[in-house]
């Protein structure tokens, strides 16, 4: 049903605007979510740590983390109130895929934490060792 002195033209001139005013709509709105997101975290930038595969931990563990870039790090064993209780290891990084093996055994039984420290970040699991 067609309204009384609206032509087909107008109906598909008033689509066509509101199409245009809608993808302007859609344009300035990402525009914004970019201008507000600049300085936002860039997960580029930071080492990826994973979860330990076994639990309760036993044995010899291996903790993988990856890097996007070669750096310094570190891998502590800390406390269940997440005081430094042993350094696994201190040295650099390569670029991908690092595994770090722990024999667990050097622990008392209990829950413990274990953290990668690098310059611009500290990220930390739990874990539970029963030898």
């Amino acid at each position: 049903m067609l309204l009384v002195g609206v032509s087909l033209y107008d109906i598909l001139i008033g689509i066509l605007y509101t199409s245009i005013i809608l993808l302007v709509i859609v344009i300035a709105y990402r525009r914004l979510l970019n201008y507000f997101g600049r300085e936002a975290i860039r997960h580029e930038d930071y080492c990826q740590l994973e979860s330990l595969e076994i639990s309760p931990a036993t044995g010899e563990l291996p903790f993988y983390f990856t890097s996007p870039v070669e750096r310094s790090y570190r891998l502590l064993i800390l406390d269940g109130d997440m005081n430094e209780f042993m350094e696994v290891v201190a040295q650099d990084c390569k670029v991908g895929g690092n595994i770090v093996r722990f024999d667990s055994s050097k622990l008392p039984n209990g829950d413990y934490f274990y953290c990668l420290k690098t310059d611009n970040q500290k990220v930390s699991k739990k874990m539970t060792v029963l030898n």
